[in-house]
């Protein structure tokens, strides 16, 4: 224990890195498995740092001998970095993610089995998608041949955001490694998604000269070679004598085989994760894994970081409040010793339109931009907040950037549709949009006018030269004449048009009945259109507008850590911090969303607590100052409040009886003693099993008066905070006529409430 204390105090003297009890003792603690639980803002890098030094220094170990592993390319660089400042004459260690590990052993494998591949993935542009080889071929990529596949089974090209759905659909499967009798079971909006799949696992085995590899089949491969080739499983056992997985929370099953058979000999495992951020299912992320970890390892250590460094003691009591709610996790209390200062505020407006002008003007009013940042869930947000700011002139770093919008099919129709009030004699542009013009022109007559160069009107054309139907003669004359009247007129007032007087939203939503697309996506993008064409002159204006608008986002990628405010999704923000934090779009649909609700009870459970822990992780961003931005109406509906906002409402200021704000005080400092008291505390199920004992054996015998007992179910409420006088501290989660059920940090427990009531078992926090 001296060497240990000499270490951390030479460390402190050396760095000025001071470690808190419990994360000295996980970075001291480096034998065994070990899962270290850290809430938001706990230190947790600076913990791994310490702890890989501390292997290092003090036990003598081998950098080479130590892997780190962790989510993102810029998390394993970012240890790195760390690690060289903190220790520089230390020779580094093997930091890296996961698909890089999993790669290496991939190859290896191959090698052995003279087995040839070729890596299908990459940054690949729309341009290079299109781009035809000196073999007459497209190159061999995976967004490429997936498109082929599907356009060969489903017999219609498939849109990017079908493509995207397809890849993540393909990318779950393979991290929860499913066998294909499971895949029909995953659901995905793609039509016939599982036939694409099979058909897309066929070609890459045979459909080129070499084993064609994607990203998720590195993680598969590497999972297969270290089962079935003990060799090569030897080999990396004895490589390395410690494992570390960051982001554990983040980590897939197919990723957890990989690190369970690499430490099974020597079981120095350390998993750094929080359950309460486990915000990837959607794509394979296992955090059950975290909750059966001690059933893995049954000898397992267990730490809690509680201690968070970065946000004031409200945010981070409204936030630890919130996610308790949750019911499967770890039993965790953030806590802080910061100051109360900034504040949690919530904006309510009357219409969508007023956040956006809301937020430009009270980021105007913020002097270092950089501390500033504007989270939301759906990407689809930020091309709004984009052209707001952008006319404001105030600079934005954009997080995630995703040009799809500007490339996306309705963008090009809509363009497409202004393109033929210039001139209505191109077939070549009507042909692009004909389906979804309320003319019903079909595939055969378009057909009859193509290469017909007459300079005559298409409508003409399809009238004289077309098999159209009678009711059809109207129908193309008041389209023809709709088209002239919109010649020359503002863009605004011609997006309008084009969705009700030429039925392009109509055909819009046949679409979605059709082909599942949705509906809400899809009319969000037309909504954004309109409100980038506002108080623009002209078509041709309005083109350049999102010409320009496309260009500032790819240069807002280079504003990293410049003096902008930060514009990101809930997904993509976790890991950072601000002193001001902005979460829009919160109200009912986008989170929690209308998907996070349907399915089976357990399914709807599974998706609510993470849309939770989503909203967790935006409220744990802010250091300071946390706004959190709702609307009542938008695009002429109605819309809800997040009932997430309602929880944290009733957190700020919940039901008190009189008399008792002296004894909550009272309880509140006994709260933050118990926090910090509890924070080296380890999972037992002895002590859960022993607490059960300990209520049933002495309730009569505690019942004595309590002047401040809650005596009448009146007085009790959904969320509120109370204490049993036995099983201690927790929030009401239901109330019935008999029962009461209240979630208490070893777990729910419902209870008779008359017995409750009558002995005086409860009392409000």
């Amino acid at each position: 224990m001296s060497d240990m204390a000499g270490f951390f105090q030479r460390k402190k003297a050396e760095l000025g890195v001071e470690l808190n009890e419990v994360q000295a003792k996980a970075a001291a603690q480096t034998d065994g498995p070990m899962l270290l639980l850290a809430v938001p803002g706990s230190g947790k890098t600076t913990t791994i740092i310490m702890r890989t030094g501390y292997l290092i220094e003090e036990k003598g170990v081998a950098p080479s001998r130590i892997k780190a592993v962790t989510f993102s390319r810029a998390s394993a660089m970012d240890m790195k970095e760390r690690f060289s400042r903190f220790f520089p004459e230390l020779p580094t260690v093997d930091f890296s993610t996961i698909h890089s590990l999993a790669f290496e052993v991939m190859r290896e494998y191959f090698w052995r089995k003279r087995i040839s591949y070729k890596i299908i993935e990459g940054d690949i542009t729309p341009e290079e998608q299109e781009t035809v080889q000196a073999d007459g071929q497209l190159p061999l990529h995976k967004k490429i041949i997936l498109r082929n596949i599907y356009s060969a089974v489903a017999r219609e090209r498939i849109t990017d955001d079908q493509l995207e759905d397809l890849t993540t659909y393909i990318s779950f499967i393979k991290n929860k490694m499913l066998p294909s009798d499971q895949w029909k079971s995953v659901k995905c909006d793609v039509p016939q998604a599982e036939l694409v799949l099979q058909e897309y696992e066929a070609f890459k085995q045979s459909g080129h000269a070499s084993l064609l590899v994607d990203f998720d089949d590195m993680l598969t491969w590497a999972e297969q070679a270290l089962e079935e080739d003990g060799e090569l499983l030897g080999k990396y056992q004895r490589r390395y004598d410690y494992l570390l997985i960051d982001e554990g929370q983040d980590t897939s099953l197919v990723q957890h085989a990989i690190a369970e058979k690499l430490a099974r000999v020597h079981r120095n495992l350390c998993i750094v994760a929080d359950d309460d951020q486990s915000i990837y299912s959607w794509r394979g992320a296992e955090p059950s894994y975290l909750l059966r970890f001690s059933e893995v390892y049954p000898n397992a250590a267990i730490l809690y970081m509680e201690q968070n460094y970065r946000s004031s003691k409200g945010i981070v009591h409204i936030a630890n409040e919130f996610i308790k709610r949750n019911k499967n996790r770890y039993a965790k209390n953030m806590f802080t010793d910061n100051p109360s200062r900034g504040r949690i505020k919530h904006k309510s407006f009357s219409r969508y339109e007023s956040q956006t002008k809301y937020l430009v003007q009270e980021i105007k009013g913020i002097g270092e931009l950089g501390e500033a940042a504007i989270l939301y869930r759906n990407n689809s947000s930020s091309i709004a907040l984009m052209n707001a700011f952008d006319r404001a002139g105030i600079p934005f770093y954009m997080k995630d950037a995703d040009i799809r919008f500007f490339n996306h099919w309705i963008v090009e129709d809509i363009l497409n549709f202004m393109r033929l009030t210039f001139s209505d004699k191109r077939a070549d542009i009507l042909e692009k949009i004909h389906l979804k013009l309320n003319a019903y022109i079909t595939r055969q007559q378009m057909e009859s006018i193509r290469g017909l160069d007459n300079n005559e009107s298409v409508f003409d054309n399809l009238k004289r030269y077309a098999p159209i139907q009678d009711y059809q003669v109207k129908l193309l004359q008041e389209c023809k004449e709709t088209f002239e009247q919109m010649r020359g007129i503002p863009p605004l007032e011609a997006i309008r048009t084009i969705r009700g007087k030429l039925g392009y939203e109509k055909a819009i939503e046949k679409m979605c009945e059709r082909l599942g697309f949705r509906k809400e996506y899809l009319l969000g993008i037309l909504n954004t259109l309109e409100g980038i064409a506002e108080g623009l002159e002209t078509m041709v204006q309005f083109h350049e507008r999102l010409r320009h608008l496309e260009a500032e986002l790819k240069k807002s990628k280079r504003r990293k850590g410049q003096n902008a405010v930060t514009f990101s999704t809930f997904h993509s923000a976790k890991g950072l911090e601000f002193e001001h934090v902005y979460m829009i779009d919160l109200v009912e649909g986008i989170i929690p969303s209308k998907d996070d609700e349907r399915g089976a009870p357990e399914v709807k459970q599974a998706l609510m607590e993470e849309a939770a822990r989503l909203f967790y992780v935006g409220m744990t961003r802010a250091k300071q100052n946390l706004q959190m931005i709702s609307y009542k109406e938008r695009d002429g509906e109605k819309t809800a409040e997040s009932r997430f906002i309602s929880e944290v409402r009733n957190i700020l200021n919940p039901p008190q009886q009189a008399g008792q704000s002296g004894q909550a005080a009272g309880q509140n400092k006994q709260t933050a003693a118990s926090r910090q008291g509890s924070s080296s505390r380890q999972v037992s199920s002895q002590r859960a099993s022993s607490q059960r004992s300990s209520a049933q054996q002495h309730t009569h015998r505690q019942a004595a008066a309590n002047p401040n007992a809650i005596r009448n179910r009146s007085d009790l409420a959904r969320g509120q905070s109370i204490k049993h006088r036995v099983f201690g501290s927790g929030t009401v989660s239901q109330v019935t006529a008999k029962e009461i059920s209240i979630r208490f940090t070893t777990g729910e427990k419902t209870l008779d409430l008359t017995t409750c009531l009558e002995m005086g078992l409860l009392e409000l926090i």
